[in-house]
């Protein structure tokens, strides 16, 4: 009979742990494979509540319109008091003098507390995205339209996923991800617009694609274009814009 060999447990213990040592040593290893530790991704300081953000360009402060201008390049008709920009109903969309590719934008807006009109009649405005792709403004509290030109639509080509609007006199925000749309350089598209909207924090266009510029009648085309202005339009209603910023991406 062949006599047993006693192996001391720490022996056992041992080589247990070096087994396991050598084991951990050669998973970590794999896993720095796939680590990136460049490039460092910039600082930057978050706003509070809808403030800026440190990388914003704000569009819209307290006291000035100078950043926007009307169709025919002259200063912006519309009425500005304590940061708090009104279409002047009559006096047309105004636009941004610097143009705009793939934004993060944030806009709060308001609609008339004295309900007047109905449908589209009804607290009519609009935030454009590289001055084509509308994003609808419009009192859509208690107030029956189209669907895809309610509040929150990308005007005639998305419905919201969901009506989040506040009552009218109430400030509301859109916080808007847009990534523009490509062209080769003979001017075909090469992928199209799309678009993420949360209308008073609540998700109602999930990475959408645009099918071309805003088209009151018929489909939209697109058209081959570089960066272009952010507009907000005049639709005969007085609403009111402020705290503006976009953030380049």
């Amino acid at each position: 009979m062949a006599r047993l060999t006693t192996v001391p447990l720490i022996l056992l213990v041992g080589i247990a742990a070096g087994t396991a040592d050598s084991s951990n040593s050669d998973l970590h290893e794999r896993a720095r494979v796939t680590e990136l530790w460049s490039p460092v991704p910039a600082k930057v300081t978050p706003g509070i509540v809808n403030a800026p953000p440190s990388d914003a360009v704000i569009l819209l402060g307290d006291h000035t319109l100078a950043g926007w201008v009307n169709r025919q390049g002259a200063p912006a008709g519309w009425h500005l008091q304590d940061g708090v920009v009104t279409v002047a109903p009559g006096s047309g969309d105004i636009l941004t003098t610097e143009h705009f590719s793939d934004v993060q934008l944030h806009v709060e807006w308001r609609t008339p507390g004295e309900v007047r009109g109905h449908s589209q009649g009804r607290g009519n405005s609009g935030v454009f995205l590289m001055d084509r792709y509308e994003v609808q403004v419009l009192d859509s509290y208690d107030n029956p339209t189209y669907s895809n030109g309610q509040a929150a639509s990308i005007y005639k080509q998305h419905i919201p996923l969901v009506n989040a609007s506040k009552g009218p006199g109430q400030w509301q925000t859109y916080d808007i991800v847009f990534m523009a749309p490509r062209f080769n350089d003979s001017g075909r598209l090469l992928k199209p617009a799309r678009v993420t909207v949360l209308h008073n924090g609540v998700l109602v266009q999930n990475h959408v694609t645009i099918s071309g510029p805003t088209s009151y009648v018929g489909a939209p085309n697109y058209e081959a274009h570089g960066p272009a202005s952010i507009r907000l339009q005049d639709h005969g209603n007085p609403v009111s814009y402020r705290n503006i910023w976009l953030r380049r991406l």
